[in-house]
């Protein structure tokens, strides 16, 4: 039987969870955790055999730096990352950081313990949005005239997200990002952010 530990600050599915992945017959769950840092101290001593890892947690320590923790230490365990968000920057980061995977929240049961017995015979399972977005991140073109900031400024906004928004997940301050924002326009030739936004996905930059 597969040991499986669960971190997820949210207990209604926490337990939802745990019966779930209970009930299978398959796996035993073996720890649930709220924080990266309660995680990280006991799971030398629990060795799951696949982790299913959320990203916003209680605690100073989110689901990335957690995964790249228990990854360096632990290659072997497959983390899961189950999560609301569907950016670029997040599922990025996590796989870098050595998920295994990366399952939004809408995901039923069935789907999230498929996506464990995916994980566990090597594959690295996704939600039908995260794989679309991988996939297309490979086809973008490489001649884009923008920096990697202005790119990371402009998918924000692509995605719906305001001056403040990308500020915030940047770590710059809006005045930064409406400099960044003057350039991203002299580089592309237009005037606004829709026109910006149209330009740079027709020629597949974002």
């Amino acid at each position: 039987m597969k040991k499986v530990v669960i971190v997820e600050d949210n207990l209604q599915l926490s337990n939802s969870l745990q019966f779930a992945i209970s009930s299978t017959g398959r796996y035993q769950v073996v720890g649930t955790f709220n924080t990266g840092e309660e995680t990280c101290s006991v799971i030398k001593q629990l060795m799951p055999d696949i982790i299913i890892m959320d990203i916003q947690l209680s605690g100073k320590m989110n689901g990335i730096e957690c995964t790249q923790r228990i990854n360096n230490l632990f290659p072997k365990i497959d983390i899961l990352m189950l999560t609301v968000f569907e950016d670029n920057d997040q599922v990025f980061d996590a796989l870098k950081a050595g998920a295994s995977g990366y399952i939004t929240k809408n995901a039923s049961m069935e789907e999230i313990i498929e996506a464990m017995n995916q994980a566990l015979l090597g594959g690295a399972p996704m939600s039908f949005n995260i794989a679309r977005m991988v996939l297309k991140s490979f086809s973008k073109k490489y001649d884009s005239p923008l920096s990697d900031k202005e790119n990371k400024v402009l998918n924000i906004l692509a995605n719906g997200g305001s001056y403040k928004t990308a500020a915030n997940q940047l770590n710059l301050s809006v005045d930064t990002i409406k400099y960044h924002i003057k350039n991203i326009y002299d580089k592309l030739h237009v005037s606004n952010k829709e026109d910006a936004i149209e330009t740079a996905r027709k020629r597949r930059w974002i």
